[in-house]
């Protein structure tokens, strides 16, 4: 069990940890007001990038597909992390983590055939497709 000589230490250095850390991110800030330049001009606050200048509105309709492949892309990459832990232990973990892992795999290509099956990872609708289909030569089809 700890002294209370210990514990006021190892308190003390915690609070001089973070009164360093405070101050820093304090001195940066000051200095950055301070060093910083002050230049006003009627074309300071445009976007500009890569040489080009902006046209039009930036807020553009996107649909609502293009969220659920990148949210279907956040949950499956989160499970390959998930495998990556697993392969890291694998020898700790024996048989019965191998089996787990296994089973794990076949649920998420259950889920991922799932998907296409839907077809929540196709970009176009179902009308893009039929007017293409409608454009393909006889002979080509």
């Amino acid at each position: 069990m700890p002294t209370s000589t210990e514990v006021v230490a190892h308190s003390w250095a915690f609070a001089i940890y973070i009164i360093v850390a405070l101050g820093l991110c304090a001195f940066m800030l000051i200095a950055a007001y301070f060093l910083g330049g002050r230049a006003r001009a009627r074309t300071k606050n445009v976007p500009y990038e890569s040489g080009i200048d902006s046209v039009g509105s930036a807020r553009l309709r996107l649909s609502a597909k293009f969220y659920l492949v990148a949210m279907f892309f956040v949950i499956f990459d989160v499970e390959a992390l998930y495998l990556y832990a697993w392969a890291v232990s694998v020898r700790e973990s024996g048989w019965l983590g191998f089996i787990e892992a296994t089973i794990f795999i076949f649920v998420l290509l259950a889920g991922l055939f799932y998907l296409v099956r839907i077809g929540a990872l196709d970009w176009t609708p179902k009308r893009s497709k039929r007017q293409l289909k409608n454009k393909i030569p006889n002979n080509l089809q």
